[in-house]
């Protein structure tokens, strides 16, 4: 299951390369995958890049206020495997991997399926709250029509899931620096906050907070209390 959601997160990463941005295929990486192709990468992609909207990926990978007045619905969890950064997709897989089989394994992979699409939905209810409630109301980057994407409050339930099980557990931040999982949790959930309450921030603490939320009540499902 790991593998499966790592796949479709990279799946659509490629897309946002190929359809968003043709550009892509110069890249000297991809160039070179294609002589070793025969050239049939760069015809397959161009001619499939010419038959779609531009804006295809905006429309169906991203979530919005004007998305789901529009009735894009599907968009409140197909957001949720996109990603346009390199990086910005390295670090949710990279949590996504660790955290994310250590769930799997003690779970199982139809467990971790429900915690990340519970994630994702959460965390886009609560990016739009934010964006309808407290976004300030005009155009452009930071206003309440901005729209979101990325794997974040997905990958943030699975990992705070395990913070919350293990929470005397060392994470080692870096790859050499041991921290209870306890405070890289509370850390976590205290930037979250002053994210949302700073505004206008790049990265959406709200939709993290969201995923946190589906951490906190799938474990209270485990301990048993509800």
């Amino acid at each position: 299951m790991v593998l499966m959601l790592l796949g479709a997160n990279a799946s659509v990463f490629m897309l946002w390369r190929v359809l968003a941005y043709p550009a892509f295929m110069a890249d000297p990486y991809m160039v070179s995958l294609d002589l070793n192709l025969g050239g049939r990468l760069h015809t397959l992609l161009m001619s499939t890049s010419s038959l779609v909207d531009p804006a295809f990926m905006v429309k169906h990978f991203m979530v919005s206020l004007p998305g789901l007045v529009r009735w894009r619905f599907h968009t409140l969890l197909t957001y949720a495997f996109s990603h346009v950064d390199p990086k910005h997709l390295f670090n949710n897989m990279f949590g996504l991997y660790f955290f994310g089989s250590s769930v799997a394994r003690e779970f199982g992979p139809a467990f971790l399926l429900k915690l990340y699409v519970a994630g994702a939905l959460s965390g886009a209810l609560f990016y739009l709250a934010e964006m309808l409630f407290l976004a300030p109301r005009r155009q452009g980057p930071g206003g309440w029509l901005t729209p979101c994407l990325g794997a974040s409050a997905a990958v943030n339930a699975t990992v705070l899931l395990e913070i919350f099980l293990y929470p005397k557990k060392l994470i080692y931040l870096h790859f050499f620096l041991p921290v209870p999982a306890a405070l890289v949790g509370a850390g976590l959930i205290i930037v979250d906050l002053w994210r949302v309450k700073k505004g206008q921030s790049r990265v959406s603490g709200s939709s993290h907070l969201g995923g946190a939320l589906v951490a906190a009540v799938a474990f209270a499902d485990i301990k048993g209390w509800i």
